[in-house]
């Protein structure tokens, strides 16, 4: 069972009830329908990244979906949650990449996709034995990265919300999804 594709989603819910927040989240990312169930880490070699609207497509109702999942939730009023997946994909088409979750009270969505955009390629760096300074910032490393030409490329996809000014649960989502 080694995923042929992978498609990436957000979304974000809010309703007085924390999990019909998250069920509207889940809405929103249009991956509501399916079973969903959390794995870990690995970019699988020779996956291939689809849209969203083609990877729903392929999809059936109630269909067990395997998927890398960050979520958040508050009932704070005004406060800043995030929920973020990164990626970081490896030159070689049969070597495996990394995929992180991340989830944030009070980053912005630009700092909390950064961030695990910076995760999923510093754990693919490591294995890929890329040498390079934790210490400088995730520019200057992500630079190491590209110009070493074994890390082909990164990104994220992060939902970020304020928390309901009247005290409703607000909830986050990001997904990656897979596709056997």
């Amino acid at each position: 069972m080694v995923p042929k594709q992978i498609f990436f989603t957000k979304g974000a819910g809010r309703h007085k009830h924390k999990l019909q927040s998250f069920e509207l989240a889940l809405r929103r990312a249009y991956i509501e329908k399916f079973n969903l169930v959390k794995v870990s880490s690995i970019f699988p070699p020779n996956c291939k990244i689809i849209t969203k609207r083609k990877g729903v497509k392929e999809m059936r109702v109630g269909q067990v979906a395997f998927c890398v999942l960050s979520e958040n939730s508050t009932n704070e009023p005004n406060r800043l949650i995030s929920a973020s997946i990164g990626l970081a994909v490896p030159s070689e088409k049969d070597h495996y990449g990394y995929l992180s979750e991340h989830h944030a009270y009070g980053d912005t969505k630009e700092k909390s996709g950064d961030y695990a955009e910076d995760l999923a390629a510093t754990m693919l760096a490591g294995t890929l034995g890329i040498e390079f300074d934790p210490e400088k910032n995730y520019d200057e490393r992500k630079e190491i990265y590209l110009m070493s030409g074994k890390i082909v490329k990164t990104r994220n996809i992060t939902q970020a919300a304020r928390g309901d000014k009247y005290g409703l649960w607000t909830t986050v989502v990001a997904a990656a999804v897979f596709i056997l």
